[in-house]
């Protein structure tokens, strides 16, 4: 017999990724919107989840949500709760079904040369492309949406294995009225009173922002977005500038990309689970990695 305590009954997975959403988000409205549910829903679920554990895990205050005492000690054993399962479910499906893989993709990403090969060595392999949007591959790794994704740094990699791939530069994106969109290349300082676009996640937005910068000052925030289409409507409509890599600087003929100075690239990475021995995962490691060699990039 198991000397493992009994989990309390019906705890339910999505009620625990539920309240680890609102956790990082310090709000149910944001949450709300991250989860795609109600937020009297989501409140709901919330109490659910309290009433399973029998203690409280969130308290609001007008400035959003915190953790209570109980939630604090709650909050690592439930992403390692969901990690476990997740990595449990992926490890079911990889015995019994050896010829299936989901991969995961960013817009403007460069994986396509590897799934080709992946498909032409394993032509009777299920390979199915998800596009992820950019705040999106950690995540569906963790819930075992997809068993490999190529996205770009940073990302939280407790859990995680990560295969750097390749380096794109930087550009300063402007519409093509923008004063400096004539400009060969500039620096920091060139735009340092224009509002950057802003991003939800910390360690992105600092990351896009050049926050702080190299002389210790900030730059202005400019509108939250969440989606890339979002991003260069509002370079377009003269709202904000940004800091893109330079592959997607040229997705709109009205938008045009700056070269900047003294700027470090962002890097392309490969991300699985950690741990995860999907054949398939291991071989399209293996051809993105010859990608990169192949095409002389960084």
């Amino acid at each position: 017999m198991s000397d493992s305590p009994p989990l309390p009954a019906d705890l339910d997975l999505r009620l625990v990724r539920y309240f680890t959403v609102v956790a990082d988000l310090g709000h149910f409205g944001r949450a709300a919107e991250e989860l795609r549910v109600a937020q009297p829903s989501l409140s709901r679920q919330i109490q659910r989840l309290e009433q399973q554990i029998g203690a409280r895990l969130l308290d609001r205050t007008p400035r959003g949500t915190r953790l209570t005492a109980a939630g604090e000690q709650f909050m690592p054993r439930a992403r390692a709760l969901l990690r476990l399962a997740a990595q449990a479910a992926a490890a079911a499906r990889s015995a019994a079904e050896p010829s299936r893989i989901s991969i995961g993709g960013l817009p403007y990403v460069r994986i396509d040369e590897a799934v080709r090969e992946l498909r032409a060595r394993n032509p009777d392999a299920e390979v199915r492309v998800v596009e992820l949007a950019w705040n999106e591959p950690r995540q569906a790794l963790l819930d075992g949406r997809v068993d490999v994704a190529v996205t770009r740094l940073p990302i939280d990699a407790e859990g995680l294995r990560v295969t750097p791939l390749y380096k794109e530069p930087r550009v300063l994106v402007v519409p093509l009225n923008h004063r400096l969109a004539r400009e060969e290349s500039v620096t920091l300082d060139a735009f340092a009173d224009e509002p950057l676009i802003s991003l939800s996640d910390p360690a992105w937005n600092a990351f896009a922002h050049i926050d702080p910068r190299p002389d210790g000052s900030h730059p202005l925030d400019g509108p939250l977005v969440e989606v890339l289409e979002d991003t260069l409507e509002l370079i377009a409509a003269g709202q904000a500038v940004a800091i893109l890599p330079a592959d997607l600087s040229g997705v709109r003929s009205d938008l045009v990309g700056v070269t900047l100075q003294g700027v470090e690239p962002v890097q392309a990475a490969l991300v699985t689970r950690a741990g995860e021995d999907n054949r398939l995962v291991a071989e399209f490691r293996r051809y993105a990695q010859a990608q990169v060699g192949d095409s002389g990039t960084d």
